[in-house]
């Protein structure tokens, strides 16, 4: 298990290729667009100069992990030589099937089929592959080479060898593996979407602003981050999808996601990969007139 395939080149695909290729892994990553695998090397590189400069790692370190490190817009070509695959596409379903479906020829029968996806159902992306036993998730956090959790999602037909096998896999990346059933949204998100979903209408109903809601969070809960700022890191539109999965998997209307935050993704506030969110990254000053003008 030496030859690790990534797929998606953006903040997660990105991390995780990072973090395999410094645990001295072949990293192949994947992604259709040139100008995203050249976005996520140059994200690699400028982690791993904090690094170096933090003394956490030596400039030969950063080298080593950079030249394990492989970039295709082929998927064909990318999956080859994989002992394992890790997609880490944008959170649809639809660009999961097909992917799942296009490694399933792609890859050697004894390639292991790794999602981290966040919230959708592993048994339904194995369901369209050949080897379902053989497909797993492999939930990692953001930023993936720094957080050490990966939750690790058995679906209905998930062999006892390939949990083994990943399981094993994580700790060697000195990660912390924990085993979760295939339910929407795991236990990461299940927990953490609704607290967020809440922030969310407790700005909506105009209880408190944005900054007020963080701050009661940060310090009477002692998080480290409020749950508006998080959203934007996240990705606003990442919480609406994973809202709908949750909602459209539970039947439950806790779990449907509040009309501001809807309304923001429409109007492409997406947090800080859009410049704009909760918060106003273009120059770090609160977004609340984005915020107001939609809340009841």
């Amino acid at each position: 298990m030496k030859n690790i395939a990534v797929i998606g080149a953006g903040t997660m695909g990105n991390g995780i290729a990072h973090t395999f290729a410094q645990n001295d892994y072949k990293v192949q990553l994947i992604d259709v667009s040139k100008d995203s695998l050249n976005k996520g090397i140059a994200t690699i590189t400028k982690n791993l100069d904090r690094m170096v400069a933090k003394e956490k790692i030596s400039e030969d370190d950063k080298k080593r992990t950079l030249a394990n490190i492989t970039t295709y817009t082929n998927l064909v070509d990318g999956v080859e030589y994989a002992n394992l695959v890790v997609e880490a596409a944008t959170e649809n379903l639809d660009l999961k099937l097909k992917i799942f479906k296009d490694l399933d020829k792609f890859c050697s029968n004894e390639t292991i089929l790794a999602s981290n996806t966040s919230s959708i159902s592993i048994t339904e992306i194995a369901a369209v592959t050949s080897r379902p036993e053989m497909v797993i998730g492999m939930h990692f956090m953001n930023p993936v080479p720094i957080m050490k959790l990966v939750e690790i999602i058995k679906g209905y037909s998930t062999s006892a060898e390939t949990y083994n096998t990943v399981e094993e896999l994580s700790k060697k990346l000195n990660k912390v593996p924990v085993e979760v059933n295939d339910y929407p949204g795991f236990v990461a998100n299940r927990i953490l979407m609704p607290m967020i979903n809440e922030a969310v209408e407790t700005l909506y109903n105009s209880v408190a602003g944005v900054e007020e809601i963080d701050t009661v969070m940060k310090l009477g809960m002692a998080h480290p981050m409020g749950p508006l700022q998080l959203a934007d890191f996240i990705g606003l539109d990442v919480c609406l999808s994973i809202l709908n999965v949750m909602y459209d998997g539970f039947k439950n209307p806790k779990y449907a996601p509040c009309p501001l935050l809807v309304n923001m993704v429409m109007a492409g506030k997406m947090g800080v990969k859009s410049g704009e969110g909760f918060y106003d990254y273009s120059e770090n000053r609160k977004a609340e007139t984005v915020s107001k003008q939609f809340a009841k």
